[in-house]
C-alpha cells in the first residue's frame, strides 16, 4: 500500500507588500508604529534585491516552490493562511501590525492548490468580525477548505477533510494565545471567531480520538509559540505528546518566523514551528542570525493504515524579489546544521544531498 505524503508549510501571508505587486492591490494604508504605506515593504524588497514587475503574476509569490510541490505529488496541501481576505476597513483594535488581502487576489493562494487553509491564527481578524466573515465567504466560493475559524464556535472546531485514496486527512487547527492572538477573537456560540487552544485543549483531544477510532489520518494543526529562537517550552513539548497520544499523526506547528525543531513522538512527526514560506518581510532588518529568508516545504510520508511516519523531505527556498527561488548549497546545509544542531534533544537529525534535506530519527515511545 502506497505512502501518503503531505505537503505541510508554515505561515502564508500573502496581505500587506505581497498585496500590493499582485494585479489587484487593496488598500495600501497602514496603522503601524513606523511604516504607514504597504507599498514600503514592496520598495524595501527591491532595495535589498532588485526591481519587481508589477504587477506581478498571481503565482509569483511561490516561484520555484510550485515546481517543488508539484515534483512531490502531495495527496493533501495544508498551509497556514495568516491574513484576512477582505475589502473591511476597520482595523483591528490593540493589534500593531495588520494583514489584508484583496478578495480579487485570492489566486495567488490557489496557485499552490492547497486543500486545507488554516484560519486559526493571529492575523485572520486584523479587520474584525466583519473581515473574517467575508475571508470564509471569499475561500468557500474559491473552493478552499478551510478549519480553525468560523461563523461561530461550532464552525471553528469543525475539521477540514481531504480523502486520501484509502481512506481520508483529517486537520482539526487551533491558535493558542501565546502566537498574539487575543483572547476576544475566540469563536462564541453566535459570534465568528478563531478556535482558542487555550479554551479547547480537552475537546481538542477528544475529537483527535474520535478521528483516529474511526481509522483517519489526523492532523493537528497549532499556531502557537513566540517568533523567534529555537528553544520549545516544556508546556508545548507536553501538549504535543497529549495529541499524539490521544490519536494524532501529525503534530503541524506554526506562528515561529523560521524553522523550529523537529521531533518523531512514538512514531508520529511533531512540527514544532514551520517557519514562514510567503511573506514581505524581506527588507526587514533585525533577527538576521535566524536567516527569516530561508524557507522551506515539507513533504512527509504516512503509512495509511497506521500513521506513522515513513520519511520526510524538505525543500529549502530563499526568498528574493517577494518570490520563492530554490536555495543554494551554502543555505541549504547552514539549514541542515541549524535544524540538526536545534532539533538533536529530541533525537532527530537532518541530512542533506541533491537539493533536499530529510529527517533521520531515533525510535522513540517517550
Amino acid at each position: 500500500m502506497a505512502a501518503v505524503t503531505l505537503f505541510l508549510a508554515g505561515d502564508v501571508m500573502p496581505g500587506r507588500g505581497i498585496d500590493q505587486v499582485l494585479p489587484y492591490p487593496g488598500d495600501h494604508r497602514l496603522r503601524e508604529s513606523v511604516v504607514r504605506d504597504a507599498r514600503y515593504y514592496v520598495h524595501a524588497a527591491e532595495q535589498r534585491n532588485g526591481r519587481l514587475p508589477q504587477p506581478v503574476p498571481f503565482s509569483w509569490p511561490w516561484g520555484s516552490a510550485l515546481q517543488a510541490i508539484e515534483h512531490e505529488a502531495p495527496t493533501a496541501r495544508i498551509i497556514n493562511l495568516e491574513t484576512s481576505v477582505t475589502r473591511a476597513r476597520a482595523f483591528a483594535a490593540g493589534k500593531s501590525v495588520h494583514y489584508r488581502m484583496r478578495p480579487e487576489n485570492v489566486p495567488a493562494v490557489l496557485a499552490a492548490k492547497p486543500d486545507v487553509c488554516v484560519l486559526a491564527n493571529n492575523h485572520v481578524l486584523d479587520f474584525g468580525r466583519q473581515g473574517l466573515v467575508e475571508t470564509l465567504a471569499v475561500l468557500t466560493r474559491a473552493g478552499l477548505g478551510t478549519v480553525g475559524a468560523g461563523h461561530d464556535a461550532a464552525e471553528a472546531a469543525r475539521p477540514a477533510v481531504v480523502p486520501s485514496g484509502v481512506g481520508r486527512v483529517v486537520v482539526l487547527a487551533a491558535a493558542a494565545t501565546s502566537s498574539g492572538v487575543p483572547v476576544e477573537w475566540a469563536a462564541g456560540p453566535h459570534s465568528a471567531g478563531v478556535r482558542l487552544l487555550d479554551l479547547a485543549v480537552h475537546d481538542l483531544k477528544e475529537q483527535v480520538t474520535a478521528a483516529k477510532r474511526a481509522g483517519n489520518l489526523v492532523v493537528v494543526s497549532l499556531h502557537w509559540g513566540s517568533n523567534w529562537g529555537y528553544g520549545v517550552g516544556s508546556r508545548q513539548v507536553a501538549l504535543a505528546h497529549r495529541l499524539v497520544d490521544a490519536g494524532a499523526d501529525v503534530v503541524h506547528g506554526h506562528s515561529s518566523h523560521h524553522p523550529r525543531p523537529i521531533e518523531v513522538y512514538r512514531g508520529r512527526l511533531v512540527l514544532y514551528g514551520c517557519g514562514d514560506l510567503v511573506n514581505d518581510y524581506e527588507g526587514i532588518s533585525g533577527f538576521e542570525r535566524y536567516r527569516g529568508d530561508l524557507r522551506l516545504l515539507y513533504f512527509p510520508s504516512l503509512d495509511p493504515r497506521t500513521g506513522a511516519l515513513l520519511g520526510m523531505r524538505m525543500v529549502p527556498l530563499q526568498a528574493r524579489r517577494l518570490r520563492l527561488q530554490r536555495a543554494g548549497s551554502r543555505d541549504q546545509d547552514w539549514l541542515r546544521s541549524v535544524l540538526s544542531r536545534c532539533s538533536a534533544p529530541f533525537g532527530t537529525k537532518v541530512e542533506s544531498g541533491d537539493g533536499v534535506l530529510w529527517l533521520t530519527w531515533h525510535n522513540s515511545i517517550g
